[in-house]
């Protein structure tokens, strides 16, 4: 689409991006705070700087000079893949951990991006695909006790929470059934208000956070504490920007083909670079790590609007969201039930998104099956039995001890091993769900 866009056009396309991508901008900080036992003025904060992080991320990686920016009208947000990780390091290491691992990586991903550029060719399918199941089984329990109202609540499998979760996934679910487009994008997003309004009529809504939240307040960094760095942890979070970057990939190749765009590796490099810059930012503002988000990467295709100034926009309402901190309390008043009912379908579909990453595997290699098979076994198993590990040294039996870590080490391990060959790298990450998302509309 090539005609000229006005102002205001682009603003309310701006801020279709940022509906499509709000549910998933705030379930996580909702997942994370609500696991590390974060009170409702902090998880407050934690929206609020997510979303402004979010917007700074979109507009660094929109840009397009030397160093960086893919140049693409692109909206990023944060990782679904980060999720159980900062879980484990939290509990484990504290909160100031968590930060430390986003930064540490985030420099590592700045440092090494070019080496990335011509390493995704130990990603192919198989790995990617398997190490996305891991990620999404992991996180599947989660979704499920949420869905009781939180593992910690005393009011666990009610029958209130049990008929809001279930409402909200029925309701999620008959959106999808009987509409399209950009109604079917924001379902979600659709679904935890309905059930937020469900469970306000039910008298579950405490509407206090919102009133005493402030009405604007400008970020500051550390304000978990100055952030500690310790090596499992960190190398942990290399791991998951790795994964996250084989991703965002995906996302960019899709783009490009969308946009008529040809990508070098030098574009793609830039890309790489930018997302190490928004893991920094993360990290620094104590927020999450970043990626390229699938939702919009479709709803560029849906609309056919395929300016940067759309994406834009976005990134700046996001900012303008972040910078009051009464919209972000908005999301800390609905209940955990509400959320699982939403969550167990995002996390199913990480799921359903390795499955389809591994459609694109040659099944009648037993090499690929042996990948898969002892990937996923070792993944979970560690996941679900840690005392397995209960003779190693703590540090190493925190490490083995995380299903998606032991998963991808083994994955990419055995792929290195028993693997005939790689494909070339870009085309290899082409088949990432994201791409073939893109592809599907």
């Amino acid at each position: 689409m090539n005609e000229r866009i006005g102002k205001p056009k682009i603003f309310s396309l701006g801020l279709q991006h940022v509906l499509a991508m709000y549910a998933g901008a705030i379930l996580v900080p909702l997942i994370v705070g609500g696991a590390l036992k974060f009170t409702p003025h902090q998880q407050a904060f934690l929206i609020a700087i997510d979303l402004l992080t979010c917007g700074i991320a979109t507009l660094l990686q929109s840009i397009n000079n030397k160093y960086i920016g893919i140049g693409l009208p692109v909206v990023l947000g944060t990782s679904f893949v980060a999720v159980s990780p900062m879980i484990t390091i939290g509990t484990n290491y504290g909160i100031t951990a968590i930060y430390g691992s986003i930064i540490a990586a985030g420099i590592f991903i700045i440092l090494f991006a070019n080496v990335y550029g011509k390493l995704l060719k130990l990603f192919p399918p198989v790995v990617t695909g398997t190490v996305v199941i891991i990620i999404g089984l992991s996180l599947i329990p989660t979704g499920i006790k949420n869905m009781g109202g939180g593992a910690s609540s005393p009011e666990f499998g009610s029958a209130e929470n049990l008929i809001l979760s279930f409402g909200v996934l029925a309701f999620i679910l008959l959106m999808n059934r009987f509409f399209t487009g950009f109604m079917r994008a924001i379902s979600v997003l659709l679904g935890i208000i309905a059930g937020t309004i469900a469970a306000a009529l039910m008298g579950k809504v405490n509407l206090q956070p919102v009133a005493d939240a402030s009405w604007f307040r400008i970020p500051t960094p550390f304000y978990f504490g100055v952030p500690t760095f310790e090596i499992v942890p960190m190398l942990t979070m290399i791991i998951v920007g790795t994964v996250i970057l084989v991703e965002s990939t995906g996302a960019f190749l899709a783009l490009g083909k969308i946009t008529g765009k040809e990508l070098s590796e030098k574009d793609i490099v830039r890309g790489y670079r930018t997302e190490g810059i928004a893991f920094t930012l993360g990290g620094l503002f104590n927020a999450f790590p970043y990626s390229t988000f699938a939702q919009n990467v479709g709803l560029v295709q849906l609309s056919g609007i395929k300016k940067r100034s759309v994406t834009i926009a976005a990134g700046l309402i996001l900012i303008g969201l972040g910078l009051i901190p009464k919209i972000a309390a908005l999301a800390t008043i609905i209940p955990t039930a509400i959320l699982g009912g939403a969550t167990v379908i995002m996390f199913g579909m990480v799921v359903s998104s390795g499955i389809r990453m591994l459609s694109r595997v040659d099944f009648s290699d037993n090499n690929n099956l042996l990948i898969i098979a002892c990937s996923i076994s070792l993944g979970l198993g560690s996941t679900v039995v840690p005392e397995l590990f209960k003779v190693l040294p703590e540090t190493l039996r925190i490490l083995v001890g995380d299903g998606i870590i032991t998963g991808s080490l083994s994955a990419i391990i055995l792929n290195i091993v028993l693997s005939k060959g790689t494909k070339n790298s870009l085309k290899v990450v082409s088949d990432s769900p994201l791409a073939s998302n893109v592809k599907g509309l």
